[in-house]
């Protein structure tokens, strides 16, 4: 009898490795554009967290997850690190020793959002109904 791999049954599966060099891309970007290197007039006195990078299982490519402090104006910031992006690239190269530089994309993180979506939801007087758990007559301290 023969195992078959995790490929062969359609399931991908990410190892360790492309999840720590996600990591370490994560904090080489957040630590240049915390410098403010970047000359772009777009990304020029903004604030911006980088929440994820994920890697491609073969190193190749990242595609980085990032929100402007107070989510606003999301659009122009993306393009502005996608022009920067060569020059990113170069720089994160030099942190992160990887046999080829990583090609790295920017998409704006949905995370922050679905988070408070979800407050939101968990919020309304139907659900809160529903959360909180009725009183029991029997554990009632006094008496009737």
């Amino acid at each position: 009898m023969t195992r078959q791999s995790s490929k062969s049954q359609g399931r991908s599966t990410v190892g360790q490795r492309p999840l720590r060099v996600g990591e370490a891309v994560r904090h080489a970007l957040a630590e240049i554009l915390a410098r403010g290197e970047l000359r772009d007039p777009a990304l020029r006195g903004r604030s911006i967290t980088v929440s994820e990078v994920r890697v491609s299982p073969d190193l190749r490519h990242a595609t980085a997850f990032v929100m402007p402090l107070g989510g606003d104006d999301v659009a122009p910031v993306i393009a502005a690190l996608q022009r920067a992006a060569p020059y990113l690239r170069g720089q994160i190269a030099r942190v992160v020793r990887l046999r080829t530089a990583i090609d790295i994309a920017f998409a704006a993180d949905a995370s922050f959002e679905y988070a408070s979506r979800i407050e939101a939801a968990l919020r309304r007087p139907e659900v809160q109904r529903d959360v909180v758990a009725p009183e029991d007559p029997a554990s009632d301290p006094e008496p009737r």
